[in-house]
């Protein structure tokens, strides 16, 4: 069992983070720190807490609006960040001003994991993700290996249900991977799915898979339009913890995050979704996929639209 993970952000997915940590007995304590108020990390902490003989498990929740619960954490989740939604006029935000907003309070997210917990693994779900987790590095000054951005997880999930889907077989039978930036020019790797070990196509045409593709790339914006507001919450809670388990259970599993590029595929200095081995030491090592051209094409566009967020980030110094 872990001693405690702490967890930024006390929103829909904070709080199914807390729920599942709980159900699952995860870690021994689990600290919540989200500024809203009056006490709104208190009350949600309070409320599972109170769930706590019903799951059967001995878990000690602190809430705070400030950073000290994090306190001698091993993990911490950020999931802190301002949703792109309409202002009062009816018109939304623009792209630059909600990354502006999101870096300030990503800043202060960065402050405080380096002040009380600054040994802890790092995942970020914030979005938008790269740029979050790029920030959250440079601040923090983090060890490489020690901090990731959650994206492929979810992403290759949603890619495989869509698959079982229209293949009409289990998802446990699915392998798939999406690489590059968490966004519209993230890259569903075709010629690495597999269905029970066989090619992909052999279950699903051509045709189908490109639009499962396209489906996947705009996965989060269906959810986000079919739900009228919010986001999606519980499918990237339940991805985060995917890799906290395979660090604290030392699985040496194969996971895409967003990991921090030092020169594989062809990327320096940036985050970027591939596929690593997870285990007691982080982010073990970094697996190099063999690409079709047409897949390398469309993961070098996808890490260009990085490259332009990331510059975004820099210059909100």
């Amino acid at each position: 069992m872990i001693n405690k993970i702490g967890i930024v952000g006390g929103g829909n997915i904070g709080g199914v983070l807390v729920s599942e940590i709980v159900s699952r007995r995860l870690a021994r304590n689990v600290g919540l720190v989200d500024v809203a108020p009056p006490e709104f990390a208190k009350g949600k902490c309070l409320d599972i807490a109170e769930a706590t003989p019903v799951y059967g498990a001995d878990v000690n929740l602190e809430g705070s609006k400030t950073y000290e619960v994090l306190a001698g954490a091993d993990f911490v989740i950020n999931t802190a960040g301002v949703p792109r939604k309409a202002k009062p006029d009816g018109t939304f935000p623009s792209r630059e001003e909600l990354l502006a907003t999101n870096l300030k309070i990503t800043d202060l997210v960065a402050a405080g994991i380096k002040k009380y917990a600054p040994n802890a693994f790092v995942i970020s779900i914030a979005n938008p993700l790269d740029a979050i987790v790029y920030r959250l590095f440079k601040k923090m000054k983090a060890k490489p290996h020690r901090i990731m951005g959650m994206a492929g997880v979810l992403d290759s999930a949603r890619y495989k249900y869509f698959v079982a889907e229209a293949a009409g077989v289990s998802v446990e039978n699915l392998e798939a991977v999406v690489l590059g930036g968490h966004g519209d020019t993230m890259v569903p790797i075709r010629s690495a799915s597999r269905i029970y070990g066989l090619p992909v196509e052999q279950f699903v045409s051509k045709t189908k898979l490109a639009k499962i593709e396209a489906r996947t790339r705009a996965a989060g914006g269906e959810v986000v339009g079919l739900l009228g507001s919010g986001s999606a919450f519980v499918s990237p809670a339940i991805s985060a913890l995917e890799m906290v388990e395979a660090i604290a259970f030392d699985k040496k599993k194969i996971i895409p995050v967003a990991a921090y590029l030092q020169g594989e595929y062809g990327v320096k200095g940036l985050f970027l979704g591939v596929p690593v081995i997870l285990g007691k030491d982080g982010i073990e090592k970094i697996i190099k996929i063999k690409l079709t051209a047409d897949e390398k094409k469309a993961l070098k566009n996808s890490i260009n639209a990085v490259k332009k967020t990331c510059a975004e980030v820099d210059k909100n110094k």
